[in-house]
């Protein structure tokens, strides 16, 4: 006796290939766009920037304030001794900012790395690079414009407070105009800087005390030793080269040309950018 077996009967039809699905293509707007949604989102990001603000204009009117021309004459001040003290407090805090912004600089890109944002970020941009240019430049622009609000701001509150003595000095002034530009723009370049470094660390902690002591405290312990090779390396270092760039005070006896201050600071910025790149590229998010 032949016994038959009986096949069960397909589910139903063999599903046919699936097709292939397009590859979506992240442009460089939606990049750009994505970047400022985390770097706007951030609370650290307003804190830092309302800070930055708020301490440049308070220093402004401080130092200002200072000024004790004890009933003199004020139009006995030349004009370009005026526009230079004008020049000075409109600046003056760039020399705090610059420490505010180098700490954001550093969260900006921590901050992904402790939530594990950095994956998703890496998975949407396979490439890595666009993704951390795309995060430099919205950095920079978006520190460039508020630094420029905060040196602008110091000079309508400096401007007011020395009026009373008598001082003017018109923004469109070169010594005045240039210092307030080159003030914004060294704050943007740091603030990029200090991104590299937090990238190269992956660390908010570890990132910002590299940072602060590179901008901080190595400026301070060459000054504390005698020799003349720490002196010329002095004009040198980021923060000096930054703060010379727009005239303000020299770090070295030769008189330095601005342009070779910025490339100073451009190429720490340069130095900071390529490691963050190639170990970007090389490790594991």
């Amino acid at each position: 006796m032949t016994t038959t077996t009986t096949l069960p009967a397909a589910a139903g039809p063999v599903p046919a290939p699936a097709e292939t699905l397009p590859t979506v293509r992240l442009t460089a707007a939606g990049l750009l766009r994505s970047e400022w949604i985390k770097l706007r989102s951030v609370r650290s990001t307003g804190w830092s920037y309302g800070l930055l603000v708020v301490m440049s204009l308070g220093l402004a009117a401080i130092m200002a304030s200072t000024l004790d021309l004890a009933g003199a004459d004020a139009s006995v001040v030349p004009a370009g001794d005026q526009a230079r003290f004008l020049a000075q407090a409109s600046t003056f805090g760039v020399f705090f900012g610059q420490l505010i912004v180098a700490v954001l600089g550093v969260l900006t890109i921590s901050g992904e790395y402790s939530t594990g944002m950095i994956r998703s970020t890496l998975t949407a941009v396979p490439n890595r690079l666009p993704a951390l240019g795309a995060k430099a430049l919205v950095l920079f622009v978006t520190t460039f414009l508020v630094g420029l609000a905060s040196t602008l701001g110091s000079y309508l509150v400096a401007s007011g407070v020395l009026a009373r003595q008598g001082l003017h000095a018109s923004l469109f002034d070169p010594t005045v105009l240039l210092p307030v530009l080159g003030g914004a723009l060294y704050l943007g370049l740091i603030a990029v800087f200090a991104l590299g470094v937090g990238t190269i660390v992956r660390s908010g902690a570890g990132g910002i005390a590299v940072v602060l002591g590179i901008v901080l405290l190595l400026p301070m312990v060459l000054q504390l030793i005698p020799t003349a090779w720490a002196a010329s390396v002095l004009p040198y270092l980021v923060s000096n080269a930054g703060i010379n760039m727009f005239g303000l005070m020299s770090f070295s006896q030769v008189p330095i040309e601005w342009w070779v201050d910025l490339l100073v600071v451009l190429g720490w910025l340069a130095v900071s950018l390529v490691g963050a790149s190639v170990l970007l590229k090389r490790r594991d998010a």
